[in-house]
């Protein structure tokens, strides 16, 4: 299983600390950050599956540590974690793709399920960004479908020289991989030894 990179950010030492302990001895890689300015500062060097932020904090705020994390990594999933909640920022942090909103303070439990629940979440994601490029491809001749401006099945077979060629305008210099330069040597080899 990955070892999933959490990042923690509040301006509560308190809460840093409680948290931290509890996500690392369920096996989870966790980096703090005191505040959201330090948060951008770590948010630049390292990417993180999950940030779970406090929503209040002077300087840099929640909202905005989420729109970083966003804009840096895409994928990664986020929970705003606030102990002045109300509706109107629930609904602003779900507009700006939070993945989740809890109240402080918050059962350890319901955290947990909702820290497991976001990083599936990661995940599929990660699955769909894999998926998407994704080429049919043909299990005989090893033809690409080229969807590209047509319904998904509709486009033309193409080689993989001319996929190349008309999506990049590359064009492929021939060769063997070590492996088949191996084959055909020992292939000749066998053949000359039948003489």
């Amino acid at each position: 299983m990955e070892k999933y990179h959490i990042l923690l950010v509040d301006d509560d030492k308190t809460i840093l600390s409680v948290f931290s302990k509890s996500l690392q001895t369920m096996g989870y890689q966790v980096s703090t950050a005191l505040g959201g300015q330090e948060a951008f500062d770590i948010l630049s060097e390292a990417m993180f599956h999950l940030v779970i932020t406090d929503l209040n904090m002077p300087g840099v705020n929640g909202i905005q540590v989420l729109q970083r994390c966003k804009t840096l990594y895409p994928e990664c999933v986020a929970i705003i974690l606030t102990g002045y909640g109300n509706l109107s920022s629930a609904v602003d942090a779900l507009r700006l793709d939070a993945d989740d909103y809890l109240l402080k303070p918050c059962d350890p439990d319901e955290l947990f399920f909702r820290i497991e629940r976001s990083l599936e979440k990661f995940e599929m994601k990660r699955k769909i960004k894999a998926y998407e490029g994704i080429l049919t491809t043909c299990c005989v001749c090893k033809k690409f479908q080229d969807d590209t401006g047509k319904a998904p099945g509709k486009g033309e077979w193409l080689t993989i020289e001319q996929y190349l060629w008309k999506n990049t305008k590359l064009d492929i210099s021939s060769g063997y991989c070590p492996d088949c330069a191996k084959k055909a040597m020992d292939e000749l080899k066998a053949m000359g030894n039948k003489k």
